[in-house]
């Protein structure tokens, strides 16, 4: 027999249901644009095209695939790492501190392989979505927080409002098996019911098509309350599938889920749209254009298969005999008059038309972004580091457009998980931070981030983030290195600073043979006296 759940917990799931079910709704269309994006991507553009001739030619370019790759790798050039400074200068050491936890959770996280998602994301999606949370597990148990990629096809916002953290709630979507439910959730196992909504449909992206027998749709619904007296917002989460709730924040934690109120979501768009909170990406703006250029293609090789069969135009009266002329193996034909039998050829397409196909595809790539610069393919005759980076820099400003969206929204989540980590660190953790150039092993304590105000008051140390990114490109090093070298030949830098400011892998190892041999070189060549100089009669 069923274990009935509480009342209250009936009702949360009959509201979180309810919401689900207008949201789903309003995503049906957003669903849709985001498997014809996909398929885009990976080639498939005609898809939905019509097949009049099952032996018609179906050609594609990727050149928005290719545009899209491109623009990934600069993207990946720009990681962003997190530098952390503090509001008063004499909390410079604990902010050291901080930004090395916050490093070592984006190590334990593999960072750069969600931001590689990410990027896949806004650039086909036309948004991406990271959420900041804290994970007891991490660090061998001693817990961490973390930021990590959301899949877009598997999160909801609410459709009315244009601004996340205005909306009623968020959701978001996993497909688990029975089995796994119940082994989790052990208590709740009898209440499991079927979702009302097709949890295979709901969830396939085409290639893969889970068991909708053994597929459970599980629901992560988050909102927030509005306390008037306090003016402040409280975020609470429950897991439910179907209409049983797995799990209540407010068991736990009645005064909301995070201390600062907001949900832990940042939403970055490529291109905004026009009431709402998601964005359009790069194949809804050129993916028109893509077509038609396949199309030419398909008209192209259309006339070369006809051109590649001549027609042979045969008459009654010409006395020949079509099965005779039609075997290439005999040397003599028989028959009436040759005026009865004559060739069809297929006439050329004309030049215009090669040439405007041509121009389409390169005024795809030219304004999608995908020009040889960005490439990496520059004009013969420009070797110079500085030029290069300077041609890709002036062909890369979709690529410089989407960096900043996306360090705005790290520099975001960044702080999020700082605020994080202040709630619900509760361990001793090691991290290693760097002083006078020396590595130094120390404990993280949340609170470290507390400090003690006159009156005996204890208030949050506030901290400030800015981005930089993890590694330069190959271009941008050379132009770096190159720069040193002119400074090291003007006199305005000894060696070992040159060195030490430039980029190349080795550099460590260079400069400790440097600061090794040098005592020996200076005993061999001692540096000669300077002149004492005089200065108001001075010396």
């Amino acid at each position: 027999m069923k274990e009935s759940q509480s009342e209250s917990k009936r009702l949360l799931a009959e509201r979180a249901v309810a919401l689900f079910n207008e949201f789903r709704n309003a995503y049906a269309g957003e669903w849709r644009r985001q498997e014809h994006n996909e398929r885009m991507y990976r080639g498939d553009h005609w898809y939905d095209v019509p097949l009049t001739d099952p032996n018609e030619p179906r050609p594609v370019t990727p050149i928005l695939q290719s545009t899209i790759e491109n623009i990934t790798a600069d993207l990946m050039d720009q990681v962003p790492e997190a530098v952390v400074t503090p509001e008063n200068a004499a909390d410079g050491y604990i902010a050291r501190v901080v930004e090395a936890v916050v490093k070592r959770n984006h190590d334990a996280a593999s960072y750069p392989v969600e931001y590689r998602k990410l990027i896949h994301d806004l650039l086909v999606g036309g948004y991406c979505v990271q959420e900041v949370g804290y994970d007891s597990a991490q660090n061998g148990g001693l817990g961490g927080a973390f930021i990590r990629r959301v899949d877009i096809r598997n999160i909801l916002f609410d459709p009315m409002v244009t601004d996340v953290m205005d909306g009623r709630a968020v959701f978001k979507l996993a497909l688990r098996s029975k089995e796994w439910i119940e082994a989790h959730y052990p208590d709740a196992a009898a209440r499991i019911d079927e979702h009302p909504v097709d949890a295979a449909q709901l969830m396939t992206d085409g290639v893969l098509s889970p068991d909708p027998k053994n597929a459970r749709l599980l629901l992560e619904y988050w909102w927030r309350e509005y306390d008037a007296k306090t003016e402040t917002y409280r975020v609470h989460m429950a897991l439910l599938s179907g209409t049983t709730v797995l799990e209540d924040s407010r068991d736990v934690k009645p005064e909301g889920y995070f201390a600062h109120g907001q949900y832990p979501f940042v939403l970055t768009t490529l291109y905004p749209r026009k009431g709402s909170a998601l964005g359009f990406g790069i194949i809804d703006l050129f993916g028109t254009q893509q077509r038609y250029a396949d199309k030419l293609d398909q008209l192209v090789l259309k006339n070369a298969f006809l051109a590649s069969r001549n027609k042979l135009l045969v008459t009654d009266a010409s006395g020949f005999d079509p099965d005779d002329l039609r075997d290439w193996s005999k040397d003599v034909h028989t028959g009436e008059s040759l005026n009865g039998v004559t060739w069809f050829a297929t006439p050329p397409l004309p030049n215009y038309l090669l040439s405007y196909i041509r121009a389409i595809r390169e005024d795809i790539k030219e304004e999608s972004g995908a020009n040889e610069s960005s490439r990496g393919t520059v004009s013969s005759g420009v070797t110079a580091a500085r030029a290069i980076e300077a041609l890709q820099e002036m062909s890369t400003k979709r690529a410089r457009m989407a960096t900043e969206q996306m360090h705005e929204a790290f520099r975001q989540a960044v702080r999020m998980e700082i605020e994080t980590e202040r709630e619900f660190n509760c361990f001793l953790r090691p991290v290693t931070i760097l002083t006078d150039g020396q590595t130094e092993n120390v404990y993280f304590d949340s609170a470290l981030m507390q400090k003690r105000a006159p009156g005996g008051v204890e208030l949050p140390i506030e901290f400030a983030v800015s981005i930089k990114a993890v590694k330069r490109s190959r271009f941008a090093s050379e132009s770096q290195n190159e720069l040193m070298l002119r400074l090291l030949s003007m006199g305005a830098i000894d060696r070992e600073q040159a060195i030490e400011l430039m980029v190349f892998e080795g550099k460590d190892q260079v400069l400790k043979h440097i600061r090794e041999t040098e005592p020996a070189e200076e005993a061999l060549f001692p540096p000669r006296k300077q002149k004492t100089k005089w200065f108001g009669g001075i010396a």
